[in-house]
């Protein structure tokens, strides 16, 4: 719909570099053209990691794109990979009353999320049954003859299920390209290398953006990576982005989070204070019946503005973007403290924590 409106024409087909400038695209009804073009920009995202010694057979044995192809629900399911994608399959599929094994050769999970937001996720994961079994890795998946799959892990523990979701990874879906013809070269996970405020690759009329380019991955960051790009390309100025943008993990319960976590805070030596708030404290939560849920704001001490907002559970990917505003607008906790929200709406934490975080920090002394 958005092409449509801005009459961007659009070709379906498979692309690959002849040179620099030029592109060959098989059409879909097989008819072959060329296309030569001033900038060329790849956002061919990525496809899924599949090693060797995984028997993938596309029916106990899948990646996560083969995942939504799958005819029944299956009774249990061993989802290698605690990663973004894993962990939001994994959740999926115990809310729909799969039983869920999560297993990653790290002994950690979304590294990049604040601890005290992972560890409130994980009991949540814990209390319905999930089992996880972080630190360990699968040596051998095989699939038996009576159609469940056997794995062995590195710890000689034996799980057998239903069904296993290989999701450790993705790689840049650059391998069809021929990017060797344009003078371009991906990394051993098929990822290009872009500057970071440009998104130019190693050669100046090719730009990159989106998964291709790696971290953060994220739909929303791609669009506004693409744009960039776009303008760059045309020699329109680009401005330079907002500091801090939202991460939304769609698992359940929801995960986002805006800017600096404490963990962060701390490594950077800033004096800071939290403000916590849980879903069940507000009114809405009560009529929702949520037992669950949390939102965490951090704010520094010395300019008392926001450094962070955190948040699990209903609602998550939302309610992050009123904290994104103030962050990037340099509001401090006065203005959670001074403004109403509406009643009842689950928005109404971020007041109980900004309140939280005022009684703790002090009212505003007469030197600042």
């Amino acid at each position: 719909h958005q092409c449509a409106r801005t009459r961007a024409q659009h070709t379906r087909g498979r692309a690959s570099f002849v040179d620099p400038s030029t592109l060959q695209v098989i059409k879909d009804d097989g008819e072959t053209m060329q296309v030569s073009c001033a900038s060329i920009l790849l956002a061919v995202g990525t496809k899924p990691f599949r090693p060797d010694y995984i028997p993938f057979d596309g029916r106990s044995v899948i990646d996560s794109d083969e995942l939504l192809d799958i005819k029944e629900l299956p009774r249990s399911m061993v989802v290698i990979g605690a990663g973004v994608i894993g962990i939001e399959y994994a959740t999926i599929f115990s809310a729909l009353d799969t039983a869920v094994t999560l297993l990653d050769p790290k002994s950690t999970m979304l590294d990049f999320i604040d601890k005290e937001i992972v560890e409130d996720f994980t009991y949540q994961l814990r209390d319905r049954n999930m089992k996880l079994l972080l630190g360990q890795k699968a040596d051998k998946v095989e699939t038996l003859d009576n159609g469940k799959v056997a794995l062995t892990l590195d710890n000689g523990r034996h799980l057998t299920t239903d069904m296993v979701l290989f999701a450790a990874g993705r790689m840049g879906a650059t391998d069809a390209l021929n990017l060797a013809a344009a003078g371009l070269e991906a990394d051993s996970r098929g990822r290009l290398k872009v500057n970071p405020e440009t998104f130019q690759t190693s050669v100046p009329n090719i730009y990159a953006a989106g998964d291709v380019v790696g971290f953060p991955s994220l739909a929303s960051t791609s669009m506004e990576q693409g744009r960039i790009a776009a303008r760059v390309a045309i020699g329109a100025i680009a401005k330079e982005p907002p500091k801090y943008f939202p991460y939304g993990i769609y698992a359940v319960p929801e995960i986002s989070t805006c800017g600096l976590s404490e963990e962060e805070v701390k490594e950077r030596g800033i004096p800071y204070e939290c403000g916590i708030a849980r879903f069940r404290e507000t009114s809405r939560g009560h009529i929702m019946g949520l037992e669950t849920g949390l939102l965490k704001m951090i704010f520094s001490l010395k300019t008392r503005r926001l450094l962070g907002v955190h948040i699990v559970g209903e609602g998550a990917t939302e309610l992050v973007h009123i904290g994104q505003a103030v962050l990037n607008l340099k509001g401090t906790v006065e203005y959670f403290v001074e403004n109403t929200f509406n009643y009842p709406t689950l928005a109404e934490a971020y007041k109980i924590a900004g309140l939280d975080a005022w009684n703790r920090m002090g009212d505003i002394k007469s030197e600042l």
